[in-house]
């Protein structure tokens, strides 16, 4: 098996488009909040970061799932996908309605705990009273995610996400400003929107499935049954990725809580700033699927000679395509801020935290590819590892920058450099000193 720039290209451009459309509800959000008050995107972004933090832990299973999945899809064990698919769908199900009842309890005292401002702190709770029930479709969601990635059928993603995408915008502006005869909702309707958002992209994916997906072929003509040992096979690799995920953007949400003791003004820089990033990430992450399933099904079809490659002609591809965007973004930068306000000063003391972030992507394009090819050979213990040590420095530094020194957003972002840069390094170190090559799963 041999994957061109071609084919690499055919299973990434999919996954691009997806999340580009996926990410148009986080820009939407603040792009419509920033036009309502500082105090609404402050808690839009605390609030969006306490419920991904908490919906890293779905995601983080999703992906070991998809790891599994690859390997039986590259073995040519097309029947073992299934139960792989449909034990994960049950295990979120179950997950979602506990995290749910949790947060439920205890998310008022957790938000107080992290946020000193009483009107952000009033408004983010009040965000997620809502955003809360979309724990019950994005758990759900990112299964048919690992199936379609799993199996190199990207292209439904693409299809899943502007369906998802354009309800969320819709509701978005119907029901943050009432338009349509909806009544008002500001913050409170964003977060509604989103979660119907959610609630599409789940029905989607259920409706097409039945439809278009040759159920006997891939083990999903069986009535789903638990089954303790597959669900701990699963574990064993989606454990380590699942705490990886919740540890990357809980070390996130550190910076932020550093940046909102800074202000409020330092607070929407920084929620603007981390739209564009987010945005600017959109390839990195879709070469980085690629690299994770490729990699997967590589291995799977005696390809382990040729997965250093793959690797390296995936980093070339992402770090042409962020260099271009980060050009564009250096030229203009007032002109992509100006998406997500009018206003003088702010985008004016945006610009110097932009080109930082320009920056970080540069090295990220390349980190992301190589460390996500790492958990692609089945070693998610190792990127566990690896990622811990390098956030436990991100952490430190976050604290030495945003806590003690209260140095200025722009400062406090070249964490991200630094982060990289680290990743960089200790996911090279480890491709070509450890013995990754006969990891079985």
């Amino acid at each position: 098996m041999q994957y061109s720039n071609k084919d690499i290209w055919n299973v990434s451009y999919p996954i691009l488009l997806a999340l580009l459309a996926q990410n148009v509800i986080n820009v939407t959000d603040t792009a419509f909040l920033g036009h309502v008050g500082e105090v609404e995107l402050g808690a839009s972004a605390m609030g969006g970061l306490l419920y991904i933090c908490v919906f890293t832990i779905a995601f983080g299973f999703s992906t070991g799932s998809q790891i599994m999945i690859a390997r039986r899809n590259g073995e040519g064990q097309y029947r073992e996908v299934g139960p792989v698919m449909m034990q994960g769908c049950m295990f979120l199900l179950i997950t979602a309605a506990v995290v749910f009842g949790l947060c439920q309890w205890s998310m008022p005292a957790v938000v107080r705990m992290l946020i000193s401002s009483d009107h952000i702190y009033d408004a983010t709770c009040e965000f997620l009273q809502w955003r809360m029930f979309g724990f019950f479709f994005s758990f759900v969601n990112v299964m048919f995610r690992a199936l379609y990635v799993g199996i190199t059928r990207t292209k439904v993603l693409t299809i899943n996400s502007i369906i998802m995408a354009v309800v969320n915008v819709f509701l978005d502006y119907a029901l943050i400003f009432g338009h349509f005869g909806l009544p008002e909702m500001g913050l409170k309707g964003a977060a509604i929107a989103s979660v119907m958002a959610e609630a599409a992209s789940f029905f989607f994916g259920v409706i097409y499935t039945w439809l278009y997906v040759d159920l006997k072929k891939y083990g999903l003509n069986r009535w789903p049954q638990w089954n303790s040992a597959l669900l701990g096979r699963i574990l064993s690799i989606s454990c380590f990725t699942m705490v990886q995920y919740f540890l990357s953007m809980a070390t996130w949400f550190v910076f932020f809580m550093a940046v909102e003791r800074l202000g409020q003004r330092e607070l929407a820089i920084a929620n603007i700033v981390r739209s564009i990033y987010i945005v600017l990430l959109i390839p990195v992450q879709a070469l980085s699927t690629a690299a994770n399933t490729l990699v997967s099904n590589l291995i799977g079809a005696n390809g382990i000679d040729r997965v250093m490659q793959l690797m390296k002609n995936i980093a070339k591809i992402s770090l042409v395509i962020v260099a271009v965007c980060v050009a564009l973004m250096a030229f203009f930068p007032k002109m992509v801020l100006s998406v997500y306000t009018n206003e003088a000063v702010l985008l004016s003391e945006s610009v110097p935290s932009l080109y930082v972030i320009g920056i970080a992507m540069l090295v990220a394009s390349v980190a992301n590819i190589y460390f996500n090819g790492i958990s692609g050979t089945g070693n998610t213990q190792a990127a566990l590892w690896l990622e811990t040590g390098t956030l436990v420095v991100y952490a430190m530094y976050v604290f030495i920058v945003g806590w003690w020194a209260q140095a200025p957003v722009s400062v406090c972002f070249t964490t991200e450099i630094l982060y990289y840069a680290l990743l960089l390094l200790t996911s090279l170190i480890y491709l070509k000193k450890a013995k990754w090559q006969n990891k079985k799963i």
